[in-house]
């Protein structure tokens, strides 16, 4: 048997949550009450781990329907969060596909100033696939950092940094330009570590003033204003992510 927290098992009760059919407190109650079966059999424990690639669920008798696979690619701004809603009143990136024809979710985060490409989908395995640090899917940055970028800061960069006892080991490290006042570099990354940019520059000495991602696999931002979507074909998601071998349907 695979692990519960596997790019495809999931808790049952996490599963009821990510196939839209419930929050986590009401997936427990209906648990509880036997009123879930996965692949025909009643299930009471909210913790046991089921594939969502083959798993029959289903509420009641009545099974969940396989869902066509919907993938967007957003340009998020600047001052937008992503979480479905946010104490301060902030806008979140929900607001800006809320006309998304399907219940989607954001595949990992970009930070409050950090704006660029950031993908939703309603396929939970691609999306776990994504993030998986094992899958080595690169992601790009441009990075605008304060102050000159010496040979030997660039050096240090490439070779990775230690940072709140991670290590943070970029894919590659360009320079573009540098001055005394600023420095462009070209970041790519393949783990997808919290702030990974940001603590990889500010251990070099640099502080990050504008970050923005804009690639994510074989996957460009292109000319997609901020703020907007667009839908990602399954066509596009073969040739963009040729090491996951379920995106050549739905």
């Amino acid at each position: 048997m695979g692990r519960a927290d596997s790019p495809a098992r999931v808790p049952l009760g996490r599963a009821l949550s990510k196939l839209g059919l419930a929050s986590r407190r009401e997936a427990r109650e209906l648990i509880g009450r036997g009123r879930i079966t996965v692949n025909g059999r009643i299930v009471r424990d909210a913790l046991t781990p089921v594939d969502l690639g083959s798993a029959r669920i289903a509420v009641d008798g009545v099974g969940t329907p396989l869902a066509k696979r919907v993938v967007i690619a957003l340009h998020k701004p600047r001052g937008v969060v992503t979480t479905r809603s946010d104490p301060e009143g902030r806008p979140t990136v929900y607001g800006l596909v809320a006309d998304v024809p399907a219940r989607v979710v954001p595949v990992g985060r970009l930070d409050l100033a950090t704006t660029g490409l950031l993908l939703f989908t309603n396929d939970t395995r691609f999306g776990e696939w994504l993030t998986n640090p094992d899958s080595g899917v690169p992601k790009v940055y441009l990075v605008t950092v304060r102050g000159r970028v010496t040979d030997e800061r660039l050096a240090q960069l490439a070779a990775g940094v230690r940072s709140a006892g991670d290590t943070l080991m970029p894919a590659a490290v360009v320079l573009r330009k540098a001055s005394a006042r600023e420095s462009h570099l070209v970041v790519t990354l393949t783990e997808g570590k919290n702030r990974e940019v940001r603590r990889l520059c500010a251990a070099a000495g640099h502080e990050v003033s504008r970050l923005r991602r804009v690639q994510i696999g074989g996957l460009t931002l292109g000319a997609l204003p901020p703020g907007s979507w667009r839908l990602v074909g399954d066509e596009e998601l073969a040739t963009a992510f040729p090491g996951y071998g379920g995106v050549g349907g739905s």
